[in-house]
C-alpha cells in the first residue's frame, strides 16, 4: 500500500499563514474541470493549494507547457486525502484542520502507521510497537481537536490480517490497536472515522465481517473500500453493499481515484496494483451517491504519487508526473 511521505511540517505552518482563506490551486486551463461543483459543492473536503499535483501543474505551466498543466488540473483542484506522517502527527494534524476549517471545509486525513505495515512491501514501516502507535493515534486525535475531520484508519491492516501476510503473533495486537484507535478518534466531537475495508479483488467479504468487528466497526462511523485500488465503483459498491449487511450495514466509502478504468488484469500480477499501465481518475469526489449506503466518494488515494518502484515509477509516495498525466488523459 503506499504511503505518502508527508510535507516538511514547516512547510504545512507556512502554507497555513500564507492562505488563511484555503485559496484554490491556479485556474484550469479553457474545457479543464474547476473545483466549484466538486470541491465546494458536493464534497465538503479542503482542497489542498500546495498539493503535489499544484505543483506539479504549476511547473507545467510555468514552462509553457499549458495543456500538460490542464490535465493535472483534473486532480489539483479536487479533495484529495491528507496522509498524516510519522514524526510530528499533532503538529501536521493541527495545521491540515486549522487550513480546513478557515477554508470552511473539514479535512480529509488518513491514518496509516500500523505497526508491521504493508506486509514488508514497498510501503513497509509504521510504529515501532503498539505503544507507539496508541500515542500517534492519540496525537493526531489531539491535532485535530474540535475542528472537522474524516478519518479513513489504517489501509490493508485488516485485509492483511485476513489473506494470511500478517504474522500471527501480530494479529491479536493489531485488532486490539485497531479498536483503541477507533475510540480514541470518536472521543473527538467532529471526527468520522471509516476503518479500511479492502477491495472487491481481494477476499470475500463473509471472511471480512469478524475481523472488522474485533477491530471497532461497531463504534466506527463505517467503513472504506478500494483505498488505492482500481475496481469500478460498480464492483466496490456491490462489495460494499455485501458487508454492509454483515456489520449493523455500516455506511461506507469507495475510493474513486484511479479506477475510472477498471483493474489492469493482464500479464505479471503485481501490475495490477503497482502503477499499472492504462488506468484513469475515476469518478470526482462527491456526497451525491444516489445510494444512502455509499456515503461519499472519495479520493484517497492521492491521483500521481507513486505505488512503489514498479512500473518505472519512483518510491512509495513520491510524484510520478509520466502517471499522473496518463491518469488525468485517460480519464472520462
Amino acid at each position: 500500500m503506499p504511503a505518502r511521505p508527508p510535507a516538511p511540517l514547516t512547510a504545512l505552518l507556512a502554507l497555513l499563514a500564507a492562505t488563511a482563506c484555503a485559496a484554490p490551486a491556479p485556474a484550469p486551463e479553457p474545457g479543464a474541470p474547476g473545483p466549484s461543483a466538486t470541491a465546494v459543492g458536493e464534497a465538503p473536503y479542503w482542497v489542498n493549494p500546495d498539493s503535489g499535483a499544484a505543483r506539479a501543474a504549476a511547473a507545467h505551466r510555468a514552462a509553457g507547457r499549458t495543456a500538460e498543466a490542464a490535465l493535472l488540473d483534473r486532480i489539483a483542484s479536487r479533495p484529495v486525502a491528507e496522509w498524516i506522517g510519522p514524526d510530528r502527527p499533532e503538529a501536521e494534524a493541527r495545521a491540515l484542520t486549522e487550513a480546513a476549517t478557515k477554508a470552511g471545509r473539514a479535512a480529509l486525513l488518513v491514518l496509516y502507521a500500523i505497526p508491521h505495515r504493508d506486509c514488508g512491501q514497498h510501503s513497509a514501516g509504521g510504529a515501532r510497537d503498539g505503544t507507539a502507535y496508541r500515542a500517534w493515534v492519540d496525537a493526531v486525535a489531539r491535532g485535530i481537536g474540535g475542528r472537522r475531520a474524516t478519518v479513513i484508519l489504517e489501509p490493508d491492516a485488516v485485509m492483511h490480517v485476513v489473506v494470511g501476510c500478517t504474522a500471527a503473533q501480530h494479529r491479536a495486537e493489531r485488532y486490539a490497536l485497531l479498536k483503541a484507535a477507533v475510540d480514541r478518534l470518536k472521543r473527538q466531537p467532529q471526527v468520522t472515522v471509516h476503518l479500511d475495508a479492502g477491495n472487491a479483488g481481494w477476499a470475500a467479504p463473509e471472511r471480512l465481517a469478524a475481523p472488522l468487528r474485533q477491530a471497532g466497526i461497531a463504534a466506527a462511523d463505517g467503513f472504506a473500500v478500494n483505498v488505492s485500488n482500481f475496481r469500478t465503483t460498480r464492483e466496490s459498491v456491490a462489495y460494499g453493499r455485501r458487508l454492509s449487511a454483515l456489520v449493523g450495514d455500516k455506511p461506507f466509502v469507495v475510493d474513486t481515484s484511479r479506477n475510472g478504468n477498471g483493474p489492469h488484469l493482464a500479464g505479471d500480477p503485481a501490475e495490477s496494483w503497482c502503477n499499472p499501465p492504462g488506468r484513469a481518475l475515476g469518478t470526482p469526489p462527491t456526497l451525491r451517491t444516489g445510494d444512502p449506503l455509499v456515503r461519499a466518494h472519495l479520493w484517497i488515494k492521492r491521483p500521481g504519487e507513486s505505488d512503489g518502484e514498479c512500473g518505472g515509477g519512483p518510491k512509495a509516495g513520491e510524484w510520478f508526473d509520466a502517471y499522473a498525466l496518463e491518469l488525468a488523459r485517460n480519464a472520462r
